[in-house]
């Protein structure tokens, strides 16, 4: 009997395999650490930037509020204006900041369901805090149907597009819109729909 030389392991094939396999995961591993740097990088040159912007405005508030003296009533009343607005944005961003992860979590749901889905406004509202569906709590989804920005009447009529592709009646369509069990749209929003049905 002849006896099978072994042959050594860098010779085999599943060898090989392996050892690409674990230089790709060490490559990939390296390419997320430089991408969660660079994100960190410019996360940080984004607050500079804006801190840097906000010394400046506030320069030249100061500034304005110097040369208001020598301005008409008119002029003066227009930087008034100007510092209030962008007082206003400073506080928009400081409750964005606010607000709770939950609250923004069921905001992007209901976008999703109003962008998705056509959904209307209760639908949303019923998706978001049933016990089969988002179950988020009803301040988060009140949270979200207070500041989803969707053209409701669109939604409706996307909504009866679809059963009219299922060979619906307009009164048919409408009572499915307006339905506790159906898409709970309001009868302004149905009525709109099926006005707009081609």
């Amino acid at each position: 009997m002849e006896k099978k030389e072994k042959k050594s392991i860098f010779k085999r094939w599943w060898f090989w395999i392996i050892v690409v396999l674990v230089i790709g995961a060490i490559g990939s591993n390296l390419d997320e650490d430089t991408t969660a740097d660079n994100e960190t990088e410019s996360i940080q040159t984004e607050n500079e930037n804006n801190s840097a912007n906000e010394n400046d405005s506030n320069d030249d508030s100061t500034t304005e509020e110097e040369n208001t003296d020598s301005k008409q009533p008119e002029e003066a009343y227009a930087s008034d204006d100007i510092e209030e607005d962008a007082a206003e944005n400073e506080e928009e961003t400081k409750t964005d900041d606010d607000v709770p992860s939950e609250y923004k979590a069921a905001l992007n749901s209901a976008e999703n369901y109003s962008d998705l889905m056509n959904m209307s406004k209760d639908g949303i509202f019923d998706q978001l805090t049933s016990d089969y569906g988002d179950q988020f709590p009803e301040e988060a989804a009140q949270y979200a149907i207070d500041n989803i920005e969707a053209d409701w009447n669109e939604n409706a009529l996307e909504s009866a597009r679809s059963y009219q592709d299922m060979d619906m009646s307009s009164e048919a369509i409408r009572d499915q819109l307006t339905s506790e069990y159906g898409e709970k749209f309001t009868q302004e929003e149905a009525d709109y729909a099926v006005e707009n049905l081609n």
